[in-house]
Order: C-alpha cells, then sequence, then structure tokens
C-alpha cells in the first residue's frame, strides 16, 4: 500500500526555463520526445513559440508562457498557468542565466546584483512556486543547471562564477533538506558549450575571455560541446527510477583524439 501510494505517475510534466535558447531548448526537446508534457518559460516569446511548434509538429504535448525569473510575480504568474495547463508539475528545469564579461573591480555593483538575481535567485523562485506541491505529493525533480565556473573559477566572468558557486551551495543545502520526502534535487554541471551566451558581446571583451581561460589553464583543448548532451544527462535524471538519486553529473567535452606517433 506505502508503495502505491506514493508511485510516481505516468504522466509527469516538466517545466523549463531559460528555454529560448542551447540547454534550455535542447532540454525542451529531449524530454517532449520522451513523453514528458513540456511548459517552457523565458522572455523571448517568439522563440518560445517556434519551439512549442517544433514539439507538437514531432507529435509532443508543450505550452509556452513569457517568464522573468527576476520577477517574483512573473514566476507566480506562469507556475499558475503551466497548472492550469498541465496540471500539477512532476518536473522543473532551472536553465534560465545572465552571463556578462568584465573585470570584477571595474564592473558596477548593481549589474553583478542583477546577474546574482537572475542566476541564484531566479532559481529558489521556481523552488517557491514549485517544490512546495511536490512535497505534498512526496514526489518530484528539481534540477538546477550550474556551470563547471562553480568549482574552477574563470577571469573576467566574476559575477557568473560567484551565481554558479552560490547556485551549487544552494543545491546541496536542499538536497539535504528534501532527503526524505520523495523529491530529488540534482545538479547538471556543463563544461565548455556553445550557445547564445555571449554572441551578443564586443568581440574585444570576448577575445579577453578566451585568451584569459588559456591562460590560467581552463582551455587545455580547442572543444565545445552543445547543448543536447546536457540535455540528455538531465532526461537520464528525471528517468531514474524511484529510489535512484543522481544528484550530480558533470559534462564536459572530451579532448581531440590524438595519434599515437605525435604523442
Amino acid at each position: 500500500m506505502g508503495r502505491e501510494k506514493y508511485a510516481r505517475p505516468d504522466r509527469r510534466p516538466a517545466v523549463v526555463t531559460g528555454a529560448s535558447s542551447g540547454i534550455g531548448a535542447a532540454t525542451a526537446l529531449t524530454l517532449a520526445a520522451g513523453g514528458y508534457p513540456v511548459a517552457v518559460g523565458a522572455r523571448r516569446e517568439d522563440k518560445l513559440t517556434d519551439l512549442v511548434q517544433r514539439i507538437r509538429d514531432a507529435g509532443g504535448e508543450a505550452v509556452a508562457h513569457p517568464l522573468d525569473v527576476s520577477s517574483t510575480e512573473s514566476v507566480e504568474e506562469f507556475a499558475a498557468k503551466v497548472t492550469a495547463d498541465l496540471g500539477e508539475v512532476e518536473v522543473v528545469v532551472s536553465a534560465a542565466a545572465q552571463l556578462a564579461p568584465g573585470t570584477l573591480h571595474e564592473v558596477d555593483s548593481d549589474r553583478i546584483s542583477r546577474e546574482l538575481d537572475v542566476n541564484v535567485v531566479g532559481t529558489h523562485r521556481l523552488v517557491r512556486a514549485f517544490v512546495p506541491g511536490m512535497v505534498q505529493r512526496r514526489r518530484g525533480d528539481l534540477v538546477i543547471v550550474s556551470s563547471d565556473v562553480a568549482v574552477r573559477a574563470r577571469p573576467f566572468m566574476g559575477a557568473y562564477t560567484a551565481g554558479k558557486w552560490g547556485l551549487e551551495g544552494l543545491a546541496h543545502a536542499m538536497q539535504m533538506e528534501l532527503e526524505g520526502t520523495g523529491v530529488r534535487c540534482s545538479i547538471v554541471r556543463p563544461g565548455p558549450t556553445w550557445s547564445e551566451m555571449g554572441m551578443d558581446w564586443d568581440p574585444a571583451d570576448a577575445a579577453k575571455v578566451l585568451d584569459g581561460w588559456g591562460r590560467f589553464g581552463h582551455a587545455r583543448h580547442s572543444h565545445f560541446l552543445q547543448p543536447q548532451p546536457h540535455a540528455d544527462a538531465i532526461r537520464a535524471i528525471v528517468d531514474a527510477p524511484r529510489g535512484v538519486h543522481l544528484n550530480l553529473i558533470e559534462v564536459s567535452p572530451e579532448a581531440p583524439v590524438t595519434d599515437p606517433a605525435e604523442d
């Protein structure tokens, strides 16, 4: 009887934030292909419309609503609409992020605050909106998309680095607090990945950042990942059967294979 009471339902609606591009968009497509009804949220509504159409054209179920994770009102409104559309949410993937280059002692403090608000407090707003219901139902998955900067800080990305360090601290604390509730909090930690983040930077700023990576040993090779491997990692986490908790998955690009003759 106890197992039946807390059994996981076949239908598991999923929320993906930061879904207008990159890892968020790839995750929405991957979960939808796996049978999850998906609600996508981001500020760029036109991108969400295109994404939902792709999911529906492939036979999946999806809805989209505008979402600004830096606004408590926006998150609460989004949560209410998603629940009305799809039912109680079983999976939340927090992938929204903000990243800008700069030298810390030259960056305006207000800009640091804005980045931290999106990258750390934004996730907590989602937690407040969705996790209490999960705890009440004694099941659910919260997947937090971090970055390898959380364990290997990079220069000229100080606010982003601080945010991801803080985000993982938040996640590790939640893993302990949620133990025994049936709600799993997991971290996916991407390594260098091609995405739209950074594409709007001034070329000189981008060059400075990449030069800093190389100077401090963070660019041992030139391979970057596409978003899909991270989406696959997220799918593995939420697909894991009850009783299994994939706490942390770090996904990094493999170095180019070398010819033994060149060693």
